[in-house]
């Protein structure tokens, strides 16, 4: 079931400031990849996918793209985003499964934890490679299933029961009549991004907090220990604890493009190549 009008319940989507955080985090590891230190975006245009009241789509077109869109189904968000930010982005209101963009028009493209909320992600992924320009970039932020505390709803293990076990579960939490949203594993979603090289950002981002803007997963203090442990651990040890990462930051091309960003503690992996 399409989830319209999302931003109308679902708070975090209006919450500006936390909002430009997760997008400051995504330029900056659209701008590792990309090889930029200043003005990321600069020459490119860039489509963010689900963009709803439109504050990641804003920061995207501040971070130098020529040319900004923002794609949703979520008329109310929209209304507000083109209002706030009508004069930088271009708000267009669309349905991932047909973007409104030519072949290979893109040269990067956000989809950030959109796939748990829509209908047939993997027809939106699709359509993304097919408007994805040949040496362009699709950042993805990724939800997980087995990511112990469901993000939305905050109630433990609620992602991974079965459909009716977990609408059951949020009815009785009293936070929600039905729970919608699903999730896949991280074999899964190798799945879904078949046809792109993925390269995985997850703990980079986690053990350099301040080189991605990355304070949002681990805040204060907590963050700087979680980074300081991350970047001694062997990458054995984090290769086993991939499957049960709440959230994965990956960087999809459709060629053989690799990241051009100086060296960190721990380098991207590639989740998988063509």
């Amino acid at each position: 079931m399409a989830q319209l009008e999302y931003s109308e319940f679902q708070a975090a989507m209006l919450d500006e400031e936390k909002r430009r955080r997760k997008a400051a985090k995504i330029v900056a590891v659209l701008g590792h990849f990309l090889g930029r230190d200043k003005d990321v975006l600069a020459g490119l245009t860039v489509a963010d996918i689900g963009c709803s009241a439109g504050f990641i789509a804003d920061e995207l077109a501040n971070a130098g793209a020529a040319r900004t869109f923002g794609v949703d189904i979520d008329v109310p968000g929209l209304r507000k985003a083109s209002a706030r930010f009508g004069e930088r982005v271009e708000f267009l209101c669309a349905d991932g499964t047909a973007l409104p963009f030519p072949d290979g028009s893109i040269d990067v493209l956000v989809f950030n934890h959109i796939y748990e909320h829509v209908v047939d992600p993997d027809a939106i992924m699709a359509e993304m490679r097919r408007v994805l320009a040949d040496d362009g970039v699709l950042y993805l932020g990724l939800g997980n299933r087995l990511g112990v505390m469901e993000p939305h709803y905050r109630l433990p293990f609620l992602s991974y029961l079965p459909p009716a076990l977990a609408d059951r579960y949020v009815r009785l939490s009293g936070r929600a009549d039905s729970y919608y949203e699903r999730y896949r594993t991280r074999r899964g979603l190798r799945k879904m991004a078949r046809g792109f090289r993925v390269w995985d950002y997850t703990f980079p981002v986690l053990a350099t907090p301040a080189a991605f803007a990355g304070s949002e997963l681990f805040p204060g203090v907590v963050g700087r220990l979680a980074g300081g442990v991350l970047s001694r651990l062997p990458r054995a040890v984090l290769r086993a604890l991939l499957p049960v990462v709440p959230t994965y930051l990956w960087v999809a091309t459709k060629g053989a493009r690799r990241p051009a960003g100086p060296v960190l503690p721990q380098p991207p992996d590639p989740v998988q190549t063509l």
